[in-house]
């Protein structure tokens, strides 16, 4: 990204770089000009890619062997399918459908040694090389950190694991999931009720997307030093690290005063009111932690005793406050509460599902949802692009690629091969794509009402 100005400008090493190749995707976004190579697989590592896609970087993922159902990548086939219908081999995965849009894909075998001479020309045109793989993985393959700096001494290489690439070996050579990272980090450990009830993973896959965007702002830290210094290194993303990062004065708690913290439900062991309540017709958020916002939610549920103002009194009495809340609460549907709380300046808000988010005028006015054409499930409507930038924002410029799709224009387009060398490359079974059919494939109508 713009290496060749910062060299003739006086980089490190004084050399002044080549006009940078053919971009293969429209120029948009804060990251326009930023080239990605992609090879990880199943969420965390793919995720980081796709974000830096999203704010005009050219991602190009390196799918490996085989080629068609089943995939090497489980992203591709995990249920439920689009079209609806679809089967795991014909049709695409809603999750593949959003997380892996604004990409270019490349089916390539990196086992074989024309496989690897392929990645280490497009790695020479890159910024970032991000993986998501076994310590080691890599190593074996003749693929190294100093492999891919000796043809590209300025990549950024972003390495995305479930326990890093080093420590315990013991701990290295398990495999991790999302939920392991969850367990590991110690965030499950916070997570549900007291015991003995069990702890309560996360919703969603939480931890392989934070780590993503973890990765995507370390892969960015290390471009920039890249840009300084004419040098690349490499990132070390651990899932369970990112989680116990953030989860607040946890070990500060241990170390200081010998506390483990534990499940709490709803509440905040700390903060009160900050709590989950029932309204007449579904639960509601009530949080007014600070001095201003809880004498403004005392005055509504009739605690007028001002000892309630003293933290350490209120905490120490957290079961009636908290019943004044519950009566205060069971007494007013969700809106009215909403509209309450924005009358008196409390933060008062519904538990949204995905139907009343799809129905909110705010999310709706800040373009949270956005339609876009996948090449296999057709027309589609997801989540939109966070943050916005004012002057280069982010957009969803294609769907989801089929593996391969873009073989042809990355091997001949980008870096210059001939017909007769891809045909070639193609014939050994270095570069495939997946040829399965491609239905025409119409909105389905509950996306046509949305859209409406």
């Amino acid at each position: 990204m713009n290496l060749d100005r910062y060299a003739e400008t006086g980089g490190s090493r004084g050399v002044v770089e080549p006009p940078p190749p053919r971009r293969l995707i429209p120029a948009f976004g804060p990251l326009q000009g930023l080239r990605v190579i992609d090879s990880g697989r199943f969420v965390a590592g793919p995720w980081a890619a796709t974000y830096l896609g999203e704010f005009g970087a050219e991602v190009i993922h390196v799918e490996s062997p085989p080629f068609s159902f089943p995939f090497a990548d489980p992203t591709r086939t995990l249920p439920p399918m689009l079209p609806e219908g679809a089967g795991p081999s014909g049709g695409v995965s809603e999750s593949w459908v959003q997380y892996a849009r604004n990409k270019l894909s490349l089916g390539l075998d990196l086992r074989r040694p024309e496989g690897r001479q392929v990645f280490l020309e497009l790695i020479r045109t890159a910024d970032i090389w991000i993986e998501s793989s076994r310590p080691g993985t890599y190593d074996r393959l003749g693929l190294s950190d100093a492999a891919v700096w000796e043809v590209q001494p300025r990549l950024t290489v972003v390495h995305v694991s479930g326990f890093g690439q080093s420590g315990d070996p013991a701990r290295l050579s398990t495999p991790s999931f999302d939920l392991v990272g969850q367990a590991y980090s110690g965030f499950l450990s916070l997570q549900g009720e007291p015991e003995p009830a069990p702890p309560a993973r996360s919703g969603t896959a939480l931890n392989d997307t934070v780590t993503g965007l973890a990765a995507a702002a370390g892969a960015m830290m290390g471009h920039l030093s890249a840009l300084r210094t004419g040098k690349g290194q490499a990132v070390d993303v651990a899932q369970y690290e990112v989680f116990f990062t953030l989860l607040e004065n946890l070990a500060l708690d241990y170390f200081m005063r010998g506390v483990v913290r534990a499940r709490h439900g709803s509440a905040h062991a700390r903060l009160h009111p900050y709590d989950l309540h029932r309204a007449s017709d579904g639960w509601v958020v009530v949080a007014a932690p600070t001095p201003d916002s809880w004498r403004r939610l005392r005055a509504l549920i009739g605690l007028n005793d001002g000892a309630w103002d003293e933290t350490g009194y209120r905490l120490g009495h957290r079961a009636e406050a908290d019943e004044a809340i519950a009566q205060f609460c069971a007494a007013h549907t969700g809106l009215e509460l909403e509209g309450i709380g924005a009358k008196n300046d409390l933060a008062l808000t519904r538990v949204y599902d995905i139907r009343s988010i799809a129905a909110d005028p705010h999310y709706r006015a800040r373009g949270m949802f956005v339609e876009w054409e996948d090449p296999v499930a057709g027309p589609v409507k997801g989540a939109g692009i966070a943050p916005r930038f004012s002057e280069t924002p982010g957009r969803v410029w294609r769907g989801a690629p089929w593996l391969g799709q873009d073989n042809r224009r990355i091997l001949g387009d980008l870096l210059g091969y001939d017909e007769a060398r891809i045909e070639e490359l193609v014939a050994t079974g270095t570069v495939g794509e997946d040829r399965t059919p491609r239905p025409s494939v119409r909105a389905p109508p509950y996306f046509r009402r949305e859209s409406s």
